[in-house]
């Protein structure tokens, strides 16, 4: 259990990636701070990880998109279990369209949680891990902050900023103590694509199956990297499917 005894923030918690974050960081011995929008979820897998992994958990009903909600989220984890050692940044929204289709407010929404949601969780933790002189903060970006495919501009857009911060943190903090990651996710088998309203791009994928990633593939991914000696920061990971033919 390499991480007994630390406190991990996961945001988005209540679905894919970040429930399967939470199970593998508690199944590591990481007490969890579970935050999303859907409370009753995260009341459920707290329950889940409790009993499975018999992890200490605190669940925080938590708008990303609202920077008082996350400054009371990392005030909560911290008056709960003294400090905090990692921080996902995983809530994310995938509101594919195509920009002729003109989804104005879909944009705006991504630019919210996928942008300012992360700035935001950065600005609520990063203050209590420079005083403690360590601190490991993820954050979930995409392929799609790679390359570019047609109806994800906006997304990417977005995506590609969350690269940005995080190459600059690893730049501003690599005498600090403190360690950054940025998390790449291929296709992942999640709700995201669930949420896309633009009926070009709902045929579009249909049109294309593909064989994606499991979120635990993701959540592994996360594991390697905060797992890790102190003296070693994994920078960037990047998680592809093969699309084999199962």
């Amino acid at each position: 259990m390499k991480l007994h005894d630390q406190t991990a923030i996961v945001t988005g918690a209540s679905s894919g990636i970040g429930e399967a974050i939470a199970h593998e960081l508690a199944r590591e011995g990481a007490n969890i701070v579970l935050a999303a929008r859907r409370s009753d979820r995260l009341e459920a897998l707290a329950s889940q990880l409790e009993k499975k992994h018999g992890a200490k958990t605190l669940v925080v009903k938590t708008d990303v998109t609202r920077r008082d909600e996350m400054e009371r989220l990392v005030q909560e984890a911290k008056d709960e279990f003294g400090t905090i050692d990692i921080l996902v940044n995983n809530a994310g929204v995938m509101l594919l369209s195509f920009l002729k289709n003109d989804h104005v407010d879909e944009w705006e929404r991504m630019v919210d949680v996928n942008i300012k949601g992360v700035l935001y969780g950065i600005h609520a933790v990063l203050p209590s891990m420079m005083e403690q002189k360590h601190g490991h903060i993820i954050n979930v970006s995409s392929v799609a902050g790679h390359e570019i495919f047609p109806s994800s501009t906006v997304y990417s857009a977005t995506k590609y900023a969350v690269r940005a911060i995080s190459q600059g943190m690893e730049k501003e903090l690599s005498s600090s103590g403190l360690r950054v990651t940025n998390v790449s996710p291929g296709a992942v088998s999640t709700e995201l694509t669930q949420h896309i309203t633009d009926s070009e791009v709902k045929e579009m994928f249909a049109s294309r199956p593909m064989n994606p990633l499991q979120p635990t593939d993701i959540a592994n991914a996360v594991v390697y990297a905060v797992t890790q000696p102190e003296s070693v920061n994994i920078n960037e990971v990047i998680v592809r499917p093969t699309n084999k033919v199962m």
